[in-house]
């Protein structure tokens, strides 16, 4: 089967999830830290270890050292995870997404210095193009005391860092070492990040009280959400092993064009479970972007 489509497992089915975590941030985080939904991604991470260990029985074999990067990529998975959620709980869904466009131009550096990925000129182009759309889509038109969303940018852009860094240690060690080896012990950097985030007392009851109040809704909503942003992580992942980074990450970006037609989809058909702002202006300003962002990957797709 091509990489391409696992590549494009990714995208599609992140978009599905970030309307997903959109849904659950305002239904049951709206006022609460959105620190307390990793935990569940965590525990999603600790239940497939077992799993892989039995089908895996090597994966004690890469050296201390690389096994520690490896669950450095996780930590920092989560990380990147945590900037976006507290974006996400301000923002909607369709103008958070395409910030993520900030992570193809990390790993074009990344992969450029550390794999000797070259970039052509369209790739350079192509970045601008993504730079270009990720900046229309962040400006409030209209005015306002605050048009340009500085908290948003920077919790999204370091989130893109952060995506970009993990994303080049899972590459080096998941070619060097192998694909689910590398997987478990990037769920074990992810479930260390959880673990930390229940030492902090705040976080853990809150924790308890959410599972107290919403168990039934958080099992099936945000397990079935969990499963969906798992498969698009694994496509992705499993991608970089036959494409160099630097068009994983593009392939990736196109997260903004599903999830704004999603959103479209959704506040069309099913206003009750999200609702995006389907003004002209709001349309035009977004389907620019959008444009954009696919003409860029377009070219660095090349």
């Amino acid at each position: 089967m091509s990489w391409l489509f696992f590549a494009l497992s990714g995208p599609v089915l992140w978009a599905v999830s970030t309307h997903f975590d959109k849904y659950l941030v305002e239904r049951y985080f709206k006022h609460d830290d959105v620190a307390v939904l990793l935990v569940f991604t965590a525990c999603v991470g600790v239940l497939t270890l077992p799993f892989i260990a039995a089908f895996v029985p090597a994966i004690a074999a890469p050296p201390p050292r690389s096994i520690a990067l490896i669950i450095l990529s996780g930590i920092l998975y989560m990380g990147a995870m945590l900037f976006y959620l507290r974006a996400l709980q301000r923002e909607e869904a369709s103008v958070v997404a395409p910030f993520f466009q900030a992570s193809p131009l990390f790993s074009y550096l990344l992969g450029y210095a550390v794999l000797g990925e070259t970039l052509s000129a369209p790739q350079l182009a192509g970045g601008g193009l993504i730079v270009l759309g990720t900046l229309i889509v962040s400006v409030r038109l209209g005015g306002g005391a605050q048009p340009f969303k500085l908290r948003l940018a920077l919790l999204m852009l370091g989130c893109g860092l952060a995506l970009a860094v993990s994303g080049l240690i899972f590459k080096i060690f998941a070619l060097e070492v192998e694909f689910w080896t590398t997987t478990f012990w990037m769920f074990v950097g992810e479930a260390i990040f959880g673990a930390g985030l229940m030492a902090i007392t705040p976080y853990r009851r809150q924790f308890a009280a959410v599972l107290r109040q919403n168990l039934a809704a958080l099992l099936t909503i945000n397990g079935s959400n969990e499963l969906i942003n798992l498969g698009g992580s694994l496509g992705s992942r499993y991608a970089l092993m036959f494409a160099p980074l630097s068009i994983v990450q593009a392939i990736a970006s196109t997260t903004t064009l599903f999830v704004f037609l999603f959103g479209i989809a959704l506040s069309t058909f099913w206003p009750q479970l999200g609702r995006e702002d389907l003004s002209a202006s709001e349309l035009a300003q977004k389907g620019i972007a959008a444009l954009l962002v696919a003409a860029g990957v377009v070219l660095v797709a090349r």
